[in-house]
């Protein structure tokens, strides 16, 4: 008899039978709210009627069309919508499946474009498990311990978290850019640095933003050394902070940018866009995959896209997401084991440390397990798993973002008991 690994861990012990928008439902028909959105992937909610359509037509006229051997009209299609919401001079686009694909993909693009072997990546990222996205990633052991050698020519410099520095934001950014100049002057020369890699918002890190000011840094060295600034939207991306993508928080602009996990509302596919100009330094041969832009991934891309707009989902995320915060920060502020509650839009973190002022993932997690019991799914994150996140559907609604407000008052209630 077959069994899963026994490594792989589950968040919660639900097993899921169907799903409707930002509900799932077991097997006994008990139904959760899922503010976990298969860790921000159904973007437009469980089987969203529109998407569901566009798949089930596509799979009845072309399942897989490999596409370095032929085109497909939903592959074309994809690709000429993403030209109106990609950010201005990103105009070609590469696909694949994974976020840790699209990575890689960015990764040897960056290489090959500047002849440079050096990748600066910031402390608390996540880029993927695959060998080169695992050695971009330092959002915690467990996704590098017992995998070594992994690649060289990486090199870290710190994120400005002002919690985890216990400084303020102008601190922390200000600590964050002197340290990248330190790290250019000691560990990775500008002239053997290909580029810097950074999300918008960290994410298994502990969903904390960055600030406008260290993007202005980063965007001020690259131009001054010609370095490459590749931003990781794969969490960040398709509407889940309040905007379209999370550097317009920021003003900052990517030469590349990783996309993933909303693009098609569950189905596997990612991508990375660039300029012209950059893309064709790219050695030929060096793109390709086989299920990348798959057909009827594209064609649920499209009907995301489809949604996303006229469902008005970025500006409800955002709006959802102020409702969110506000819910979260008023439970918070009624226990000193949540020492911070921070996000953009539908990406919203609570922190819990302990008495001595640890981070303290056991009681975050016992909160997350607790929410589950009573129906609401969350999953935690940051190094010592000490942060509880929340990162609904887009399609998330007001009644919805009370509803799970109240269940996560009960739970931390049931955990931390009179604790205040």
């Amino acid at each position: 008899m077959a069994e899963l690994s026994p490594v792989l861990k589950q968040a919660t012990p639900v097993v899921a039978a169907y799903g409707e928008g930002v509900n799932l439902f077991d097997e006994q028909g008990r139904r959760y709210l899922d503010f976990t959105a298969g860790i921000g992937v159904t973007s437009t909610g469980h089987c969203h009627p529109r998407v569901v359509a566009a798949a089930q037509e596509q799979v009845g006229r072309l399942i897989h069309g490999q596409y370095t051997t032929v085109m497909h009209r939903p592959l074309l299609t994809l690709v000429e919508r993403l030209g109106e919401v990609l950010p201005p001079g990103l105009d070609r686009v590469f696909f694949a499946n994974s976020g840790s694909e699209a990575v890689e993909a960015a990764l040897r693009l960056a290489r090959q474009a500047t002849g440079r072997p050096n990748i600066v990546v910031f402390h608390g990222g996540f880029h993927g498990r695959t060998v080169a996205a695992a050695s971009l990633t330092t959002s915690g052991t467990k996704f590098r311990t017992g995998f070594a050698p992994l690649m060289a020519g990486v090199h870290v410099s710190p994120f400005p978290d002002p919690t985890h520095f216990g400084w303020s934001r102008e601190e922390s950014t200000s600590f964050a850019l002197r340290q990248l100049d330190y790290v250019l002057q000691t560990l990775s020369a500008p002239g053997d640095t290909a580029a810097f890699l950074v999300e918008p918002v960290l994410g298994e890190g502990g969903y904390v933003p960055a600030s406008r000011e260290f993007f202005a840094g980063l965007r001020e060295r690259a131009d001054r050394h010609g370095i490459l600034l590749i931003i990781d939207e794969v969490q960040t991306g398709w509407g889940r902070t309040g905007k379209f993508w999370g550097a317009e928080h920021f003003d900052a602009a990517a030469d590349i940018l990783i996309t993933a996990k909303g693009l098609a509302s569950g189905f596997p596919l990612s991508g990375i866009a660039a300029s012209y100009a950059l893309m064709e330094k790219a050695l030929p041969g060096s793109q390709g995959g086989t299920y990348g832009a798959n057909a009827v991934a594209c064609a649920a891309a499209i009907a995301t896209l489809d949604v996303i707009k006229d469902e008005g989902l970025v500006e409800n995320a955002a709006a959802r997401g102020a409702q969110l915060m506000d819910v979260l920060h008023e439970v918070a502020d009624h226990y000193k084991q949540i020492t911070d509650v921070r996000g953009l839009g539908l990406m919203i973190g609570n922190e819990f440390h302990d008495a001595e002022g640890n981070p303290d993932g056991a009681t975050a997690a016992a909160v997350q397990q607790e929410a589950a019991r009573q129906g609401l799914l969350l999953l935690t994150c940051g190094a010592w798993g000490q942060v509880v996140r929340f990162i609904p559907a887009l399609v998330v609604g007001e009644h919805d973002v009370t509803e799970a407000g109240e269940i996560w008052a009960r739970s931390v209630e049931a955990v931390l008991g009179g604790t205040k």
